[in-house]
């Protein structure tokens, strides 16, 4: 089959041609949407990533160019129109799950890099200066956390938060019976959220979940508490969470994930003019992290998403079950 690859870097192609199961591959550096599309006449299918459009205008185009199949090589979908896939005859198909540790491990290590400043000493060390003035942390023994969604990832954070002796509540519509089970325990957003230290996110992005965290929710916050976003970034409204960090309601932010990511992320700006304000502003504060959608990056990962993928590629063209399709 010929594979159209969308935002290929050059360790998505080592990965990805390793892992290859006798499909002809053809890398793209650009990202899919309505000016790109184009590149995918002649393709049966398309392989595409989070910041890729796959919206109702370029699915009409991936159609008319004879494109039948689309592998998500990670698990949100979000970027894609279901429905409209649907109606044109279009298979979407996901890595529902990727080694979550990494996401998970990558999320500890913002609340740790930012709760204990190792960042900041590092770079003061480098320089000679040896002062411990303003590093002060607080233990993570029997601190309050929110834990916003309970599926893979969040179930792998959970499991790392306990060995950290925090006290968790959880909040999800559809709470994990084994997580239950250990002692977990569920509530309501509200309750959730209400006088916790720590709020990490963990699920994804809906019409219900559309910045969850918002001027509103973040007044349940106890004051001065850490907020990290390594699912997606449209889960928080950035523009509140800024006046949260001016007023001192919300103390710590760390970022895998923004909004407006897709102009940014995964590209080298060091030599150009950030014109996007808000991400401008962020960066300015000192007890923000952000990091650039590189929570998955790991050697684990990167071989199971290339694997999934060919299966996925492989169940398609040998009319096997689709278990890894998204439906509308």
């Amino acid at each position: 089959m010929k594979i159209a690859i969308f935002s290929t870097y050059s360790y998505d192609q080592d990965f990805l041609e390793r892992f290859n199961t006798g499909h002809k591959l053809t890398f793209f550096s650009a990202a899919l949407t309505e000016l790109t599309v184009s590149l995918t006449e002649g393709y049966t299918a398309i392989c595409i990533f989070v910041n890729d459009i796959a919206n109702a205008v370029v699915l009409e185009k991936l159609a008319e160019n004879g494109v039948r199949l689309i592998v998500l090589r990670c698990a949100g979908y979000n970027n894609v129109d279901l429905q409209a896939a649907e109606n044109l005859g279009i298979k979407v198909l996901r890595v529902p799950a990727y080694a979550p540790e990494a996401v998970a491990e990558h999320a500890m290590a913002m609340i740790l890099t930012l709760n204990r400043k190792t960042h900041k000493a590092y770079n003061r060390i480098r320089e000679g200066n040896f002062s411990l003035d303003k590093l002060i942390g607080f233990s993570l023994f029997d601190c309050k956390v929110a834990l916003i969604g309970t599926g893979n990832i969040g179930k792998a954070f959970y499991k790392i938060l306990k060995g950290f002796g925090c006290r968790i509540v959880a909040h999800d519509p559809f709470p994990d019976q084994e997580l239950r089970a250990d002692g977990l325990h569920y509530d309501s957003l509200a309750n959730t959220l209400h006088d916790a230290q720590i709020v990490s996110l963990h699920c994804p992005l809906n019409e219900q979940s559309l910045h969850l965290v918002n001027a509103s929710s973040l007044k349940l916050f106890k004051k001065g508490a850490m907020l990290i976003n390594t699912s997606r970034g449209a889960l928080i409204e950035t523009a509140d969470v800024i006046e949260a960090l001016k007023t001192g309601q919300l103390g710590y932010l760390g970022l895998d994930v923004y909004e407006q990511e897709s102009s940014l992320f995964f590209h080298d700006r060091s030599e150009d003019v950030i014109l996007d304000d808000v991400i401008a502003r962020l960066i300015s504060f000192p007890n923000v992290l952000i990091t650039s959608h590189q929570g998955f990056l790991t050697r684990e990962a990167m071989e199971q998403i290339a694997t999934i993928t060919f299966e996925n590629v492989d169940a398609f063209v040998g009319q096997k079950v689709l278990n890894n399709q998204v439906r509308h």
